[in-house]
């Protein structure tokens, strides 16, 4: 089970880091996203660091289980929410938060099955 919670946890890391990259950068796709469920390029910078902060808890997390653990829940909860606002904007493209929603909530699976 350890191997399969490291790899979910340094998918999901990279993932959000990469994610979080972009909006800290305000690359123009992103920015046009956010838009879409409108977020405000202040708000996207916030969103971003709370994404780089949850990489770096996956992170860490590897060697410190529960930071781990409290990253993959916060990952969870930023990725419903995500799914949550492209709902109330009525936009179809949510494929990739729920992508992700999936990849955190498996990784919090694993991860607790692990302790």
């Amino acid at each position: 089970m350890h191997i399969a919670a490291v790899i979910l946890s340094l998918v999901l890391a990279v993932a959000m880091l990469g994610s979080g990259v972009m909006k800290l950068v305000g690359a123009a796709q992103m920015r046009a996203n956010m838009a879409t469920v409108s977020v405000t390029p202040g708000q996207m910078r916030i969103l971003g660091v709370l994404e780089v902060l949850a990489t770096i808890g996956l992170v860490v997390g590897l060697w410190v289980p529960a930071l781990g653990i409290a990253a993959a829940i916060g990952a969870v909860i930023y990725f419903a929410g995500a799914i949550v606002a492209h709902v109330r904007a009525h936009d179809k493209g949510l494929q990739g938060a729920a992508v992700l929603l999936a990849v955190s909530v498996a990784t919090l699976v694993v991860l607790l099955l692990a302790l």
